[in-house]
């Protein structure tokens, strides 16, 4: 459900949306993801100051916070 989210706002943002991974863990009382975008994309996510994955962790933030589950955003470059 949130992965879903996150990849439909993440591939929508990207030029390689085929290179965009999201893996999903559990961790004691909240869910991490990991996203690994292309290098070229990195940019694009990030945004000016941390613009746009500050967004991006706000919007899935927020869509926890409904169902009560603490969702944190992690960004990894691919390799």
């Amino acid at each position: 459900m949130y992965k879903d989210l996150l990849e439909y706002i993440v591939k929508n943002l990207v030029q390689n949306p085929d290179q965009v991974s999201i893996e999903e863990i559990d961790a004691d009382s909240k869910k991490v993801l990991k996203m690994k975008v292309s290098k070229e994309d990195m940019g694009r996510i990030i945004g000016k100051e941390g613009r746009i994955i500050r967004a991006i962790r706000e919007i899935i933030l927020s869509y926890g916070m409904k169902d009560k589950v603490r969702v944190s955003v992690e960004v990894e470059e691919q390799k």
